[in-house]
This record gives C-alpha cells, structure tokens and sequence, in this order.
C-alpha cells in the first residue's frame, strides 16, 4: 500500500530543509557566512583549503576536505565529492549499478563508516561549486568519453559534455539530500560589446551554470559594493531576480526582501519561519470598451 506524505508533514520538511546557492565576487565573504551557522549541526565540505575563515570554532570532524582525503585514499578529487554526495543524499533508487547506487553506497559507507553519523548536521555548506567545477573537469578530460576516437587524444566537445552531466547529477543528489544544502560560488563581472556590465557565476560549462538556477530553492548574490542614500557602501545579500544591479538572484519562498543583512543565519531561520513577503495576488488589468 502506497504512503503519501501528510500536508503537515511535508510543510514541516519544506520550512526546515532549503538549498541555496550564494554567488558573490572574490573577497565578497562568502565563506565567512558559514561562521553564523552552528558549528555543531553544520558540515563543511571544503574544496578550496579555505577553512582559515572559519575561525577555531570549528573542528575537524566537522570539515570534509576533500583534495587531502582523496590524497590519502588515492582518487581523484571529484571521484570523491561524489562518493560524498552519495554518502549524505543515500542511493539513488533509479541507478542500479551506477555512481549513485547501493552496492556504491554500500562500498561507500564502509569507507566512510555508518551514515547514521551525519544526524547530527542539519546543513552541509559546499565551498565552493567553482572549484567542484573545476575537479571536474580536469577529471571528465582523463574519461574514455572525452577522447577522439579517430585521433586518441582530449576531445573538448566531450570533455564539457561529461562536465555538465557529471556536475547536474551530483547537484541534484545533493539537492535530494535530508538536510540544508548551501553552496557557494565565484561570481564574475563582464561586459558586452556595447560595455554593458553583466554578472555571471564562474562555473566550467555553460549547461551547469544555465540549468543551476533552477535546481535551488535559492540564489542569493552576496555583494559589499552595495550604495547607501548617503554613497557609501555596505554588505548584504540580494535575493530577488527583478533587482537593480543584474546580480543573479531567486527566492522560492517568497519570505525575503529584495536586500537581506550578510548573515546566512538570519536568512534560513527568515525563510524556515515561512512568513512570505511577496504578493500571492496577481491583479488583472481592464479596459473600458467603447460605449
């Protein structure tokens, strides 16, 4: 007999669990926003040896480094954020031999130890989804996929091929994962031909940095070039998508305003509290016809 989930219970899930994408310019402080959460409930999976910002509340056990454990086991790095990903999202119930499977699972946990260790976080923090990109890659370009097979050496075309899809599935195991998923990422500045400036998160392939937005509930610029009325400059998060500076920006519960305080913390309990801020009504304009 089928179980489906209970209206009650599956509000309480969406309140608790949200996934998020922090974008923001280097030196923004993006790293430093997993210093509000509590250090305790929180895993840091760490990519970019940035764990100095996070001060000495943190312990070891609570950081995964992942280019020192797949130096220590011998894999490559992205071979390992994926067995990580599988570690905290479970199997995937449609793989049934694959990277995210359960006889991969199963190998997995035996070399991570018993799962029911990660109760004890409630939010894993990923820095950052730039550098995972780039592991990536570097590993999609030494895949049988990725090589010509009229010449034998790197195909670029299948190279970004497997980046895309590597990195999606990955994502999307994250993002089905029991827990508060927050990631962060470079952001860059750019301009166009006509020296229009736009912004663009600094990921390898173009279908990550596309399909990204709609995988997370939100996407949240962190800037400190922000102009007060008075023209000076301060820090804070942008979370809507129609905003004034063109930063990238989405907020799926409706319960943030346009600019945030730069504190992660506030933010998720703002967004837990299911409080919304935005209109749910949509007024239809008439016209008058001609009498």
């Amino acid at each position: 007999m089928l179980k489906f989930t209970k209206a009650d219970d599956r509000l309480k899930v969406a309140r608790n669990k949200v996934t998020m994408c922090i974008f923001g310019p280097a030196g923004a402080g993006k790293t430093t926003q997993a210093r509000t959460l509590d250090p305790k409930k929180t895993l840091f999976i760490d990519f970019e040896a940035g764990t100095l910002a996070l001060g000495r509340d943190w312990a070891k056990d609570n950081v995964f480094d992942v280019r020192g454990v797949a130096g220590t086991v011998g894999c490559h790095p992205w071979e390992l954020a994926r067995a990580a990903a599988l570690y905290i999202g479970g199997p995937d119930p449609s793989d049934t031999n694959g990277s995210y499977s359960k006889p991969m699972y199963d190998q997995v946990c035996g070399m991570f130890g018993d799962p029911k260790e990660l109760e004890q976080y409630d939010t894993v923090f990923v820095d950052s989804i730039t550098v995972a990109a780039r592991e990536c890659f570097k590993w999609a370009q030494t895949q049988p996929e990725a090589l010509s097979e009229r010449t034998g050496k790197v195909d670029m075309r299948g190279s970004y091929g497997l980046l895309g899809r590597e990195m999606m599935r990955w994502i999307t195991h994250l993002q089905h994962a029991p827990k508060s998923i927050v990631m962060v990422g470079i952001l860059n500045r750019e301009e166009d031909e006509l020296k229009r400036v736009f912004w663009e998160p600094q990921i390898e392939g173009s279908k990550t940095g596309r399909e990204l937005p709609g995988v997370f509930d939100e996407v949240l610029t962190l800037s400190s070039s922000l102009k007060a009325e008075d023209g000076s400059l301060y820090r804070a998060f942008v979370c809507r998508e129609q905003n004034p500076y063109g930063f990238p920006a989405k907020d799926r519960s409706g319960c943030l305003d346009l600019i945030e305080e730069p504190n992660l913390a506030k933010v998720l309990a703002k967004i837990r509290a299911g409080k919304r801020v935005d209109s749910l009504v949509t007024t239809i304009p008439t016209t008058k016809t001609a009498e």
